[in-house]
């Protein structure tokens, strides 16, 4: 493929950065907001299309996986067709996503239009981050970043609440036609805004290592959760999703390491601070974003509460994240990680750890709510300085290709993170619910009387906790990589 060395230019006199970075806000805001609103709207999904909490959980992973799909092409799009172009592209291909999940009629359809969703939404943020980048001189970039990360802290914020009431007034079908003005401003803004796209380095995409990562992700993640639903690891139908997985994902890893363009560029793990930074992300948010299902399901299933109220009770967690992480970017270059990371881990682990011995049946709210503050405060100052420590040490040359593998980490980490809870939620609540059809526990749940769920509300709530354990030996895990971090300031 031919190569266009001419660098893009500053933007020109008549762009305003603020205004390109509140535009960029809006537009990752609604992609922040699908990530979190589906949490709450998974009981009601069950119960609407009679399936078990093994498929349900593919509405979340099936976008988090087209997220994590699309990251590494990211760079090679923006290269063939322009940033700008790309964006308003990607806006209205998430909004057209949206509606048709909206529409969808049975979960195979929806999980198929999540999917649609996840691979426009996931060229958003590193198309936006582009353009911000052109937009800004390096005097206003700290700036207007930190304005960007309002998107961090609205989305997981908003998200529960917004979609909890539009679940209980209206439908669950309008979580995702909420989309269509918001997308339509902010094209509409976009269109007016942005910079116009300059001629750029191109550079080939590695057609063969996409068509192995994303579907060797997906038939590992399937075959785990069909095991989990079914109970058998034994059967084909399980086999053989996690052999092929296993073979895919493996030739992915050969691939990259022998050809030129690699579609991941796998030298940046020889850097031990890299190394550590990865594995530290990878270990805590498989635990962290794992568990970010659990808490509407448990407030909703064993406590009856409604969707509304599921999102409300979950604003501690999300204040305490978002306003952690902004925290944390600010004093993450005063700070060694090797000091940081670690004690925001130990930080994570109180508040999980407080959160689950109490959960009960009848546990207080103000106790669960106090150990949310915990757990999202620990996570927030967890993931930014692991982020920042993975690139700081990375040459220009080597920059994309350590932002991409970070980024791709940490969204593959949630999507198998989530099937992972689901499967062991979905096992240990197998047999708990009177004529539970196949280990459908959750559907079972759905059509207990009061006083019978009354009588199994306290197993239940049992297998909530355990499944949070699970979560906690994972975030105790982070904890290794993490003591490897540099304990020393980085150079000015």
């Amino acid at each position: 493929m031919a190569t266009t060395t001419q660098a893009p230019p500053a933007a020109g006199p008549g762009t305003r950065p603020m205004a390109v970075a509140l535009v960029l806000v809006l537009g990752s805001i609604m992609i922040t907001l699908d990530q979190t609103v589906v949490n709450v709207a998974l009981n009601r999904l069950s119960a609407d299309f009679d399936a078990p909490l093994g498929t349900v959980q593919w509405v979340a992973t099936a976008y988090a996986l087209a997220l994590a799909a699309v990251i590494p092409s990211a760079a090679w799009a923006i290269g063939r067709f322009g940033a700008r172009r790309l964006y308003l592209a990607a806006i209205a291909a998430f909004a057209a996503g949206s509606v048709l999940a909206g529409l969808a009629w049975n979960i195979e359809s929806l999980i198929a239009f999540r999917a649609v969703q996840g691979v426009s939404g996931g060229l958003v943020m590193p198309v936006g981050m582009t353009i911000l980048l052109r937009a800004a001189g390096p005097d206003r970039l700290g700036r207007l970043m930190s304005t960007l990360g309002l998107a961090v802290l609205v989305g997981p914020l908003a998200g529960p609440v917004l979609g909890g009431w539009l679940i209980d007034a209206v439908s669950w079908r309008w979580m995702f036609f909420v989309n269509l003005p918001v997308a339509a401003a902010v094209v509409a803004l976009a269109a007016r805004i942005f910079p116009r796209d300059a001629a750029g380095a191109r550079t080939p995409l590695d057609v063969l290592g996409l068509l192995m990562l994303s579907p060797g992700l997906a038939a590992l993640l399937y075959g785990v959760t069909t095991g989990g639903d079914r109970g058998d690891f034994g059967s084909a139908r399980v086999l053989v999703p996690l052999a092929a997985g296993a073979l895919l994902v493996a030739g992915f890893v050969l691939r990259a390491l022998t050809v030129r363009h690699p579609l991941i560029d796998l030298r940046p793990f020889r850097d031990r601070t890299f190394a550590a930074a990865t594995g530290t992300l990878a270990l805590f948010a498989t635990g962290y974003f794992g568990t970010m299902l659990l808490l509407p399901l448990y407030l909703q299933i064993v406590r009856g509460e409604s969707a509304t109220v599921a999102g409300l009770l979950g604003i501690p967690f999300a204040l305490g994240s978002g306003t952690a992480m902004q925290v944390a970017g600010r004093i993450v270059d005063r700070v060694p990680p090797g000091r940081l990371v670690p004690v925001s881990i130990t930080t994570a682990l109180a508040g999980f750890a407080l959160f689950t011995v109490q959960l009960s049946a009848d546990a207080p709210y103000w106790g669960l709510c106090a150990a949310m503050l915990l757990m999202g405060a620990g996570g927030g100052a967890t993931m930014m300085p692991a982020m920042t420590a993975a690139t700081r040490g990375m040459s220009h040359a080597q920059a994309p290709a350590a932002s991409t593998t970070v980024n791709l980490v940490n969204t593959a980490s949630g999507a198998i993170g989530t099937a992972l809870a689901s499967v062991v939620l979905s096992t240990l609540m197998s047999g708990l619910v009177p004529d539970d059809p196949d280990g459908g526990a959750l559907q079972a749940v759905h059509r207990l009387s009061p006083r019978a769920h009354e009588a199994v509300a306290g197993p239940l709530a049992d297998a909530f906790r355990h499944t949070y354990a699970f979560a906690l030996v994972l975030l105790a895990l982070a904890l290794v990589p993490a003591l490897l971090l540099p304990r020393r300031a980085p150079r000015k």
